[in-house]
């Protein structure tokens, strides 16, 4: 997926901290929360994404530790839900 079409899908999404089922081409799906770092425009315009997965949630709410993110090539999306 590019860039205008992943952040076009997360404008339209209630909620700044909602989850979502990110579909790959060649993993698995995972549930995640989209993260706006500090790095969050330039990462964007790499088609780079910071995902926390759901099973960190709870952690990452507590501390916002970035460390407990993942980058993610927006390339390799196939569907956000």
């Amino acid at each position: 997926m590019t860039a205008e079409m992943i952040e076009k899908f997360l404008e339209n999404k209630a909620g700044k901290n909602a989850t979502v089922n990110i579909h790959f081409k060649e993993r698995n799906t995972i549930t995640g929360i989209f993260v706006k770092g500090r790095d969050y425009e330039e990462m964007k315009s790499k088609n780079f994404w910071r995902i926390v997965n759901t099973n960190v949630a709870a952690d990452w709410n507590e501390t916002k530790d970035m460390g407990l993110s993942r980058l993610y090539n927006g390339l390799s999306f196939t569907k956000l839900s």
